[in-house]
């Protein structure tokens, strides 16, 4: 008999929400699943996810979104649980990654749309506002730091250094695959774990990410870091766009400093901290949506 894990659905239906649907959309070269919500002649927001999460990771924020008049768009980014993991490192660069919101953007319809991104979803979101800048409207960002203040702390912080290690581990070929994927990637459970607050991601949400992770395999979400090491670097500019910051200050992969520095990047910018909040912050702070609703109305 097959085993049931195996025959988790993990699009739309994860949500007891009619208004919530899975679509799939062309997008620079590869087809992309996407969760979408809410009118569509309403203001539009794409949440990006990061690592090692899928489109589920907004489930907290899709509908408060949508009650508050926009219409959301959640894609499933490159190489993650339902949409194409093209070959090859280059296809995950930071360039490959702003086109690809580029484009989900103009296939939406709009000029242009607000931006939110957690993680490295934060980092791509900075990114299309750096490169991009004509189609950000407003600009959301948790827990991840202007790219020019994570480069330069990289450089200065040894302690920023050593909590980056797992950047330069993900290098090595092979060998994170093979660790993170062993007994049904257990030590990918354990990154979700580790990196929360207890009881953030219980068994049962645990194993919708397992199930996620199947799809495609731990591979392509480890060639987003090695892409990233590829990529030529962004701008060293300022945001124009109005941005918001919000940072759990109990991240263990990043130095909160970084948080405040961010914001002399930014010409328009506020930052909220949560004490005792983690890398995951949008879980663990109701407040973090509350916040993120106020700065896009």
């Amino acid at each position: 008999m097959t085993d049931p894990k195996l025959r988790s659905n993990t699009d739309a239906s994860l949500l007891a929400d009619d208004r919530v649907e899975s679509t799939y959309r062309s997008a620079n070269g590869v087809r992309l699943h996407v969760v979408t919500a809410g009118d569509p002649d309403a203001p539009l927001v794409v949440l990006l996810h990061g690592y090692p999460d899928f489109w589920y990771g907004w489930r907290d924020q899709i509908t408060s979104l949508v009650d508050a008049g926009f219409r959301v768009l959640v894609p499933d980014q490159r190489g993650y649980n339902l949409s194409d993991a093209p070959g090859g490192i280059d296809s995950y660069r930071i360039s490959e990654l702003v086109a690809d919101v580029r484009a989900l953007i103009r296939a939406e319809g709009p000029e242009s749309a607000h931006v939110v991104g957690h993680d490295f979803g934060a980092f791509v979101a900075w990114n299309v506002a750096l490169r991009e800048p004509s189609i950000v409207d407003r600009l959301g960002i948790l827990n991840v730091p202007h790219p020019t203040v994570y480069r330069d702390t990289l450089r200065s912080s040894p302690r920023q250094l050593v909590r980056s290690w797992y950047v330069w581990f993900y290098q090595l070929p092979k060998i994170p695959e093979w660790i993170l994927g062993r007994n049904d990637a257990a030590a990918m459970g354990s990154v979700l774990e580790t990196s929360s607050n207890p009881g953030t991601f219980d068994e049962a949400t645990i194993d919708r990410y397992r199930a996620a992770w199947r799809h495609n395999g731990i591979g392509p979400m480890i060639d987003w870091y090695r892409g990233f090491r590829r990529s030529e670097c962004p701008p060293r500019n300022a945001v124009g766009q109005p941005t918001l910051i919000c940072w759990g200050e109990d991240d263990i992969g990043l130095v909160p400093s970084m948080a405040e520095q961010s914001l002399e990047y930014c010409e328009n910018g506020q930052l909220r901290t949560f004490p005792d909040a983690s890398h995951w912050v949008h879980h663990e702070r109701a407040e973090v949506t509350e916040t993120l609703v106020r700065h896009l109305s």
